[in-house]
Order: structure tokens, then C-alpha cells, then sequence
């Protein structure tokens, strides 16, 4: 089932002062993005925030804030945990050029923050979720002390200690082979 999406401001509904608006975006909001994509690599999420659009000319600029909390998984212990994310971002939204396919081309540090739209909307909701996605860690980590999952009985070592017998020096490919050992 596709619901529709919430965030779409018609471009005439931002005046020349300006268009203002307070995000609240909780359960059901992330339930619907998660029924829409299935890989999303946070379970739940609870984020508030502004968001500011001004014209100038046919640009338009968009400016917000967001901080809240996704549940992520620690990627050393797998363990799910409650993240606290804040960002602030700013976003030159331009006019698509007519009929010109995308290129593929190397972006430099300025096109990052710069964004094309057609028609008579912003989908603000798009905008929303990509600063979200970029707010997530590359490597989340429940504690900067998280001490993971041992390599070779798979035990939470926050938790507990095992009896394995793992060399501190030993990579991860030599834990393996002696594992296999046993």
C-alpha cells in the first residue's frame, strides 16, 4: 500500500518573506518510509525540526535543523541501541534543465548543496530523508568502549567473557583458521 507523501510544498505557497515550517516526524512517519524502503539500516526513529524556504528569483533555498533519535545496531557488538543525530543543512534547490539528462560527471564541494526541481512542488519529504540518511554513522557504535562480539564463540564481550583462546595480535582470518581447527 503507497501512502502519499506529506511534505510536498507548492512552490507558490512560499512567499516573498519566506516559508517556515516545524517538523515532527515520529512513528508513523518512519513506519511509512520503512514500508517504502525495506533496507533502511535503522529500525525506528523520532526526529523534530525547522525547515525555512525563501525564494530568490527561480532558486529556491532551503534551511533546517533536525535532532532526534534513531534505534541503529552497534557495528562492533550488533547490539540495538538509541542514537542521538543533529544536523543543520542548507540546500540551493534550481530549476531542472529542460529535456537535458543527468551526466554523470565528477561533483565538486559546491554541488553538493545544490538540487534540481520540477514542476510546481518541492518534495520536501525527499530532502528530509536524505539528511536523515546522511546523519546515520558508518559505523555506529553503541559506545566508543564497545569491545564487539568475539570472533570465535560469538559472545558479547560487554556482557561476558569467554573462554576462547584469541591472541591480541591475531587477525581476524587467523581467529577464523583456528576455529576451524577445533
Amino acid at each position: 500500500m503507497k501512502t502519499k507523501k506529506t511534505l510536498q510544498i507548492s512552490i507558490k505557497s512560499i512567499t516573498e518573506t519566506g516559508k517556515d515550517l516545524s517538523l515532527d516526524l515520529g512513528k508513523e512517519w518512519f513506519d511509512r518510509w520503512r514500508e517504502e524502503d525495506q533496507g533502511l539500516e535503522f529500525s525506528q526513529g523520532a526526529m523534530r525540526g525547522t525547515v525555512s524556504l525563501a525564494k530568490h528569483g527561480h532558486d529556491i533555498l532551503v534551511r533546517g535543523h533536525l535532532q532526534g533519535l534513531l534505534d541503529l545496531a552497534c557495528g562492533r557488538c550488533l547490539e540495538p541501541y538509541a542514537a542521538s543525530l543533529e544536523t543543520a543543512f542548507d540546500l540551493l534547490l534550481v530549476p531542472a534543465p529542460a529535456g537535458a539528462a543527468p551526466e554523470d560527471e565528477e561533483l565538486s564541494a559546491a554541488d553538493l548543496d545544490l538540487d534540481f526541481y520540477s514542476g510546481e512542488t518541492v518534495d520536501l519529504e525527499a530532502i528530509i530523508r536524505e539528511q536523515i540518511i546522511l546523519m546515520v554513522p558508518l559505523k555506529p557504535l553503541c559506545q566508543e568502549t564497545c569491545h564487539g562480539l568475539c570472533p570465535l564463540c560469538g559472545a558479547n564481550l560487554n556482557r561476558e567473557t569467554c573462554s576462547c583462546q584469541v591472541e591480541k595480535s591475531d587477525s581476524p582470518f587467523a581467529q577464523l583458521a583456528k576455529l576451524k581447527e577445533k
